[in-house]
């Protein structure tokens, strides 16, 4: 379907899709609906083929899958199986896109921005970059839980001014719900006062702190890499990471990809945004379904589907036209 297409069918829809970031990933993903719709295999091998290395085998066997540099590839490619196996299949097209981190790139593929060879060799190079910008260990993530947003920048002030390095809020990914990152030593400190607020501290397992001051250097490389790829505007609208709005020329979206690798995201904003714009579904396209139970908290959002098994495409469909009124 061209992006006009796109356009047209989903003027009337109050249904969005969201696309899962690094985190997401996990072995075997995305094999029961192989089986049934080889669209997904296709995927697989279109990528593969622009990148230079089996991506379905990593998916699927695991080896690497956790290496940022091979993750964020097979990430993006399975959510655009994804995406190819929902609209093989007659169903709704969004109002609005969104992706999560490394799910923007998603977005933007679905949404016919740029080329699904072209976006795969763009989030190899940004994990290989990114892994490089800092040494392995001297980062860390961390997910802190039941303390206002303004308290938990206030902790990572109070740890910043000790003056060894930085940590910085990375996700604003809910209400009580910040996703910190930076210096690992800031960040476990950061993690104890959280505590001792009466909050919860979690450790995430991931080897490159996103999001954050830290990767400052591997954005100033991968603008010039932006800059040789070819970039629509999108054919629907996309929500940006970083400023909850939609890109409205080519040049502000590929600024905007470029400061997503060191500034926050703004999730919680791009979900209020929907909310605002009377989007009452929610489909996460990918493997999973965090973003999906992350939407289900929202007073406006009727209902949240994920859609990386066959049973829970099937249930995503038919509830999604019914919603919609396209049957009855």
């Amino acid at each position: 379907m061209s992006a006009k297409q796109l356009e047209q069918v989903a003027q009337a829809t109050k249904t969005a899709f969201v696309f899962p970031g690094q985190g997401s990933q996990k072995v075997g993903m995305l094999a029961e609906l192989a089986e049934q719709f080889s669209s997904v295999t296709e995927t697989f091998a279109e990528a593969s083929a622009a990148v230079g290395f089996d991506l379905w085998h990593i998916a699927q066997s695991g080896e690497g899958l956790n290496q940022t540099e091979f993750t964020q590839p097979v990430l993006l490619t399975a959510s655009i199986a994804l995406w190819r196996v929902w609209l093989e299949l007659g169903g709704v097209a969004p109002k609005y896109l969104a992706g999560h981190s490394l799910g923007e790139y998603s977005a933007l593929v679905a949404a016919g921005a740029m080329s699904l060879g072209d976006a795969v060799k763009l989030v190899n190079l940004r994990g290989k970059l990114m892994q490089d910008a800092v040494p392995q260990g001297q980062g860390a993530m961390a997910a802190i839980l039941g303390l206002e947003d303004a308290k938990v920048l206030e902790l990572c002030e109070q740890v910043n001014i000790q003056g060894r390095g930085s940590v910085e809020a990375a996700n604003y990914n809910a209400q009580g719900q910040v996703v910190i990152a930076g210096d690992k030593t800031l960040v476990e400190a950061v993690m104890a006062l959280a505590k001792e607020q009466s909050g919860k501290a979690i450790a995430l397992p991931v080897s490159v702190p996103s999001h954050c001051s830290l990767m400052k250097p591997a954005a100033d490389k991968f603008a010039q890499a932006l800059e040789h790829t070819a970039i629509e505007l999108p054919g629907l609208p996309v929500i940006q990471n970083v400023n909850a709005e939609i890109a409205t020329d080519v040049a502000g979206l590929r600024q905007a990809l470029t400061a997503q690798l060191y500034q926050s995201v703004q999730w919680t904003k791009t979900m209020q945004f929907l909310q605002d714009q009377g989007v009452q579904y929610v489909v996460e396209c990918g493997p999973g379904n965090v973003l999906a139970n992350l939407a289900k908290r929202l007073p406006n959002i009727e209902k949240a589907f994920p859609l990386d098994s066959n049973s829970r495409m099937e249930d995503a469909l038919n509830a999604i036209l019914v919603a919609e009124g396209k049957i009855a």
